[in-house]
């Protein structure tokens, strides 16, 4: 059993609720240090719901969310600056201000937790920051609109390592690319998570993501997590939808290739 020091989020008994509709209940997770997390699970099933619970920006019904022992729920500020200080958020598409250039984009994160530093250091920084999520410097003085949607997804990267955290979460960060792209950027994840030591809570509906860069997975269903673990052992997992998923002609596939990459 893991060092539960070793524990980077810890969820228990949480319930979210939307009216009638019960998409949580009683559910449990723990995410280890330095590990890259698949979060996985059919429509409806709450990923981003679960996401968004973890980074308070949804209050849950029930239970009790850690981030780096913080407690997640708490209403006091500093327990909230820190948890937003030591987080990076990839949202779908980017989630980028249209209006800004890519450049101002990742300075949002750096003007808001430290308004002293200069403009020049700012942009210096925010510089580096796109070059590490792999875009030419030229992207920096440029529009989203201007972008590739490949590319849209790198610059919300570097916005996400803005502040240098140690937690980063991804939602679909591979949907709408080609599979060329997709591999790409889930090489770039690896390269940044093993370089920087980070901590990835990734979901994904991309099997080879999954097999590819992912340590554990853990699958939704039935309001809950139903199992997190190495994706050797979630493929004997009994139930329906794991045997489904990840042994259709799909997971096949994305299964001999990830051997094939790993050999």
């Amino acid at each position: 059993m893991a060092d539960t020091n070793d524990m980077v989020i810890r969820i228990r008994g949480l319930d979210n609720r939307f009216g009638e509709q019960v998409v949580h209940e009683n559910l449990d997770l723990e995410v280890r240090r330095g590990e890259i997390l698949g979060v996985v699970g059919g429509s409806g099933t709450g990923k981003s719901v679960l996401m968004r619970s973890i980074l308070g920006l949804r209050r849950p019904d029930a239970g009790r969310i850690e981030v780096m022992g913080v407690d997640a729920r708490s209403e006091d500020e500093d327990d909230r600056n820190q948890i937003e200080r030591n987080t990076g958020v990839l949202f779908q598409d980017g989630a980028l201000f249209s209006s800004l250039s890519v450049g101002e984009n990742v300075q949002v994160p750096l003007k808001e937790q430290h308004p002293e530093l200069p403009d020049t250091l700012r942009y210096e920084l925010a510089l580096l920051k796109v070059k590490l999520a792999g875009l030419p410097a030229d992207a920096v003085n440029k529009l989203p609109s201007q972008l590739s949607g490949g590319m849209r997804k790198r610059a919300g990267l570097a916005r996400a390592l803005a502040l240098d955290p140690p937690l980063l979460f991804l939602d679909e960060p591979t949907a709408g690319l080609d599979p060329i792209g997709a591999a790409a950027f889930d090489e770039l994840i690896l390269t940044l998570q093993r370089a920087l030591g980070l901590t990835v809570f990734l979901i994904t509906h991309d099997l080879d993501t999954l097999y590819t860069i992912c340590d554990r997975v853990a699958v939704l269903a039935d309001k809950r997590v139903l199992v997190n673990a190495p994706i050797e052992d979630v493929e004997r997992f009994d139930h329906p939808w794991v045997q489904a998923y990840f042994h259709g002609p799909r997971g096949r596939a994305a299964r001999e290739a990830g051997a094939g990459t790993m050999a």
